[in-house]
């Protein structure tokens, strides 16, 4: 069986570190067993990870009829341009070999009367694709399963409660990390050596106030990599979820896309099907157009509700029992209410730069899930199409490692690095997230972005805490980006550019160093941001 080890009795172990505890990082790490591994997890394995909040499922074309050239057409049409078409069509490809993975693993996927494998539609599918369990429990299941067989594995090695705030650099190589206990940030952080580093740390959504996101989900991992010098891609395309419930939780809790998939409608305050006006899709529209949409009813006053006492009724707890679990606990019967709903930040389509094999621009260190980007969902990802790249591309990381000559762990930090020792301040903290949510989110323009771009500067010079520090790198990546990319593609949406430019349909790829020339150019009433569609290799 695997292990879990306090870090003081850190030793060799394998040479392989992976940061993350969620589908990306155990998968990677089952794939690459019987070889000694270690994965770092803030918190409790199946904890902390998004991927536990993953309601609708895995995109795969197991379907009868179906196949993977129609799902990589339909990622490439929802991608707004910018989907590398190679790229899409092989994880469609992949996507049964994976699927079939989880089912070894333990995954509990729904079957059919004839004992195939249960498919649903969600939005912007031209079919029904969706690998699930039990309606809306799929993320739970699958990291539950996981879970269970990386504690089963002898080779792996887990750490819990520790999380990662620095890479380890030297030269253009990563060669370790360090770590701090969570919840203890004054005390001395630690390091650890490694020849080989996985990161595997998912999203950004908690840095927005609204989001369907766990706190881990901060852009940690996407900051250190650009701390280290890592080349950082599309940053400016944060996918928000059009009907995260609101109930006055954080996170709030998700009313899966698969609802509507099965005839539930969005109506506003009034009872009117606002989505019918916007899109001939409706309430399956994709999901940029949807977000806009609810936002504009509640912006407006009207409200947003998800109405879905027709389409399922009394059949709603069996169908989706976490959804009727999170309204019931808030005093909303969904089987005779509307559910009220807004847009939250549920997915970042941007992240650490990577190649088809994983491998970002820095020797030793590879990226999967939520933290890189591949190029797969271009500037707006296809519904349950994350889970899919996550498994993927950690199965493709674990095979590139197994075949990589890994240089020796002899690395050491930059003396130029400013650690920080203070606590995370919850003050700052929560301006940053209304900052983001305001200027950054599903509307934005030149005004509220340049003030965004020069608060997020300020803070990241100045912020005590590592973490405060590392949210505010994130957070400038993602508005210097959205400052740069002047139209609306996708998911980025400026009210002042609202068309696309066919001149812009290029990928955005920067590094820090870029984000924060652009910012004090800002700052001293310098130059106007110049765009980020450049090309930059990666190693």
């Amino acid at each position: 069986m695997s292990t879990t080890t306090e870090i003081g009795s850190l030793g060799a172990h394998g040479d392989i570190v992976i940061v993350g505890g969620g589908l990306a990082g155990l998968f990677c790490a089952l794939k690459l067993a019987p070889r000694p591994v270690t994965v770092i997890s803030a918190a409790p394995l199946g904890q902390g990870a998004s991927t536990a909040w993953a309601q609708g499922g895995i995109a795969a074309a197991v379907g009868e009829g179906d196949t993977a050239e129609s799902h990589a057409a339909d990622t490439i049409a929802v991608g707004a341009g910018l989907v590398d078409e190679a790229i899409a069509l092989g994880l469609a490809q992949e996507a049964s070999a994976r699927i079939h993975d989880l089912l070894e693993y333990g995954v509990p996927f729904d079957r059919d009367l004839e004992g195939r494998l249960a498919v649903a539609r969600e939005a912007a599918h031209s079919a029904r694709r969706i690998v699930h369990v039990r309606g809306d429990m799929a993320g739970k299941a699958i990291i539950t399963a996981l879970t269970e067989a990386v504690r089963a594995t002898p080779s792996i090695r887990v750490i819990e409660g520790w999380f990662a705030e620095a890479l380890l650099t030297d030269g253009d190589a990563v060669a370790g990390l360090q770590l701090r206990k969570a919840g203890h940030v004054l005390t001395a952080p630690v390091t650890i050596p490694a020849r080989a580093v996985v990161l595997a740390t998912g999203g950004i959504g908690h840095l927005y106030a609204v989001t369907t996101n766990p706190p881990e989900a901060s852009g940690q991992g996407l900051a250190i990599a650009a701390r280290a010098g890592a080349v950082i891609a599309d940053p400016e395309f944060v996918q928000f979820h059009p009907t995260a419930i609101m109930v006055g939780r954080d996170p709030a809790p998700l009313a899966t896309e698969a609802l509507r998939g099965e005839g539930a409608t969005l109506i506003n305050g009034r009872g009117e099907r606002f989505m019918l006006a916007l899109n001939p899709l409706a309430e399956l529209a994709p999901r940029d157009i949807v977000a806009r949409g609810v936002f504009a009813e509640v912006a407006s006053g009207r409200g947003a509700f998800l109405d879905a006492t027709t389409a399922l009724g009394a059949h709603f707890a069996k169908e989706f029992p976490t959804v009727y679990e999170s309204c019931i606990s808030a005093g909303i019967d969904p089987a005779t209410q509307p559910i009220p709903i807004a847009p939250a930040a549920h997915y970042h389509m941007g992240g650490v730069a990577v190649d088809a094999r994983g491998r970002t621009s820095l020797n030793g260190l590879w990226a999967a899930g939520e933290v890189s980007c591949t190029g797969a969902h271009g500037a707006n990802r296809l519904a349950s199409n994350s889970l899919l790249e996550a498994v993927v591309y950690a199965a493709r990381i674990a095979e590139d490692i197994g075949g990589a000559e890994l240089r020796a762990a002899t690395g050491r930090f930059d003396p130029a690095a400013r650690m920080r020792d203070a606590a995370l301040d919850p003050a700052q903290e929560r301006d940053l997230r209304a900052m983001m949510s305001a200027k950054v989110g599903v509307i934005r323009d030149r005004d509220g972005l340049t003030e965004a771009v020069r608060a997020f500067a300020a803070l990241e010079a100045d912020a005590t805490s590592t973490a405060l520090a590392n949210m505010a790198t994130a957070a400038l990546l993602v508005a210097t980006a959205a400052l740069a990319r002047t139209e609306s593609r996708g998911a980025h949406y400026r009210s002042d550019y609202p068309a696309e430019n066919p001149t812009l349909a290029e990928r955005s790829m920067t590094t820090l160093a870029q984000a924060r020339e652009r910012a004090g150019a800002l700052a001293g009433g310098g130059a106007t941001i110049r765009p980020l569609h450049t090309h930059t290799a990666l190693a």
